[in-house]
């Protein structure tokens, strides 16, 4: 879908709240952070009970406050999309969502109703923290650093699980009903409590031999450990030359990377990715030039 037209206040407003390369729209975000933070720091203290006695009125007005501000922020935004269902359906969209629909949630809970219920809703509110990772441009080599260790990590965790089944079985022949493992399900419970190294001791080995066994599990759970941080660290040092070939700028609409250092338009929703004048993009050296 191309962009709509726009009048000049949305291009105006677009500059601000989508834009980060202006000192209007720097300002935006670093408002918009802060009261991000003291709206989650007065849901936080809305649920201790002595502040709650006491400051409990004031709280609750204070969130109303929030609620009302990031409900025109969330309808401004709407308004001065340029593509307004890739903003709706875009990850950023529907965290804005989600920070302001439990305070009207609430409201169509019955009075009746158990309080339990509203208390619920309003620590959904909790969402509105999520926002803040659209400032944060070096969560997106993480995000990537993740999605290349996918298939990696899912093989690991696959030969974790089958190293888990055989100790459970085994712990099962070993040890018995009578001494809690009472069928494989629970050895394996006690396998992966015991490989991840939590070890709650409400099922414990008593023969020499089930001992063994423990011992030897325990010490496979601390050499597992360190192979998922391994692999994800090796996918983040892969992942620094990229970013001379990719640019780590988000779209300030659909809050998506992974876009050319030259591109001037977002290749997932077309948005312009520079709402100012847009920087000159890197000079990248061709093999030859190295040499």
């Amino acid at each position: 879908m191309s962009p709509r037209q726009q009048s000049p206040l949305q291009e105006r407003l677009y500059t601000i709240v989508f834009g980060t390369d202006t000192s209007s729209g720097k300002w935006f975000d670093i408002l918009l952070i802060w009261a991000i933070l003291v709206s989650v720091a007065v849901i936080v203290m809305d649920s201790m009970a002595s502040i709650h006695a006491t400051w409990g009125t004031a709280l609750k007005y204070a969130e109303w406050g929030f609620t009302a501000l990031f409900t025109l922020e969330y309808a401004m935004r709407i308004w001065i999309a340029k593509n307004r269902r890739a903003y709706l359906t875009s990850v950023y969209g529907i965290i804005d969502l989600l920070a302001i629909l439990p305070s009207y949630l609430a409201i169509l809970v019955p009075q009746t109703a158990p309080l339990l219920i509203v208390r619920l809703l309003r620590v959904l509110r909790v969402f509105r923290v999520l926002r803040l990772l659209n400032y944060l441009q070096e969560a997106n080599q993480v995000a990537g650093a993740l999605r290349a260790s996918a298939r990696q990590i899912f093989v690991f965790f696959s030969m974790v699980i089958t190293i888990m089944v055989v100790f459970g079985c085994l712990m099962y022949v070993l040890e018995g009903p009578e001494n809690g493992f009472e069928n494989i399900p629970v050895s394996v419970y006690w396998a992966i409590v015991t490989i991840t190294t939590v070890g709650y001791g409400d099922v414990v080995p008593v023969t020499t031999a089930g001992r063994a066994i423990s011992a030897m599990a325990m010490l496979v759970g601390y050499a597992i450990i360190a192979v998922p941080t391994g692999i994800f660290t090796s996918n983040m040092i892969q992942s620094v030359p990229n970013r001379t070939r990719r640019s780590a700028l988000n779209c300030p609409q659909c809050a998506r990377a992974g876009h050319e250092v030259d591109a001037i338009y977002c290749r997932f929703c077309s948005a312009a990715l520079y709402t100012g004048s847009a920087p000159e993009p890197p000079e990248l050296k061709s093999p030859s030039e190295d040499d």
